[in-house]
């Protein structure tokens, strides 16, 4: 007789994410973004809002901070076609611990075409080849010599999470360097998630 099938483990944080946190010293927000490139999918991640009692449970249990966390969405997105680096002029995605720097865009209308994150048309009134659409996170890098600093440096790069007028695009490697989402996900993944929230990218 066969033994039952065990239940499909539910998405955690990555413990790699965790380890990098630890070491930077960069505590966990309530939103946490975990963009995998193998797969073309963006995880949004929130800390679930614990009673007391389970948070003394998670203590005595010794459990990792990712049982915390509950994932609310899983996104398909759209990372460099040129691959994973970090160098700047490479126009690749750069891996590693990150956070949303800066939001721009909010009270823009959907469609909304930038150029130096300042509005300058709209999708509707006809596209702009690599036009960077509807709203823009700008991500800074926390590691430094790795994704921080020199010409590593992923904030200096001007690596976003953006919206593009090519969403047939979104799914595969298509970008720039930026990662990619359809203005469905976009939106309210910008209205809920602050400056702060952490964003880990990684190969797998």
């Amino acid at each position: 007789m066969n033994a039952p099938a065990r239940p499909p483990r539910a998405p955690r944080l990555p413990s790699k994410l965790l380890l990098t946190a630890a070491r930077l010293g960069v505590p966990l927000p309530r939103h946490v973004l975990v963009v995998r490139i193998a797969t073309q999918r963006l995880e949004w991640f929130v800390k679930r809002r614990a009673r007391t009692g389970e948070i003394k449970l998670l203590a005595e249990t010794g459990k990792a901070a990712s049982d915390a966390y509950e994932l609310r969405q899983t996104f398909r997105c759209s990372t460099s076609r040129h691959g994973i680096g970090q160098i700047a002029g490479s126009n690749r995605t750069p891996l590693g611990l990150h956070r949303i720097a800066e939001k721009h865009g909010g009270a823009q209308p959907v469609g909304t075409i930038f150029r130096d994150r300042l509005p300058v048309g709209n999708l509707a009134d006809g596209m702009i080849p690599g036009a960077i659409t509807h709203r823009i996170l700008w991500l800074a890098g926390l590691d430094d010599g790795f994704n921080r600093g020199g010409n590593v440096d992923t904030y200096a790069r001007y690596i976003y999470i953006h919206g593009t007028g090519d969403e047939a695009t979104i799914g595969r490697p298509a970008s720039g360097g930026c990662v990619h989402l359809a203005a469905a996900d976009l939106l309210p993944l910008y209205a809920a998630a602050p400056v702060g929230t952490l964003v880990w990218i990684t190969r797998r």
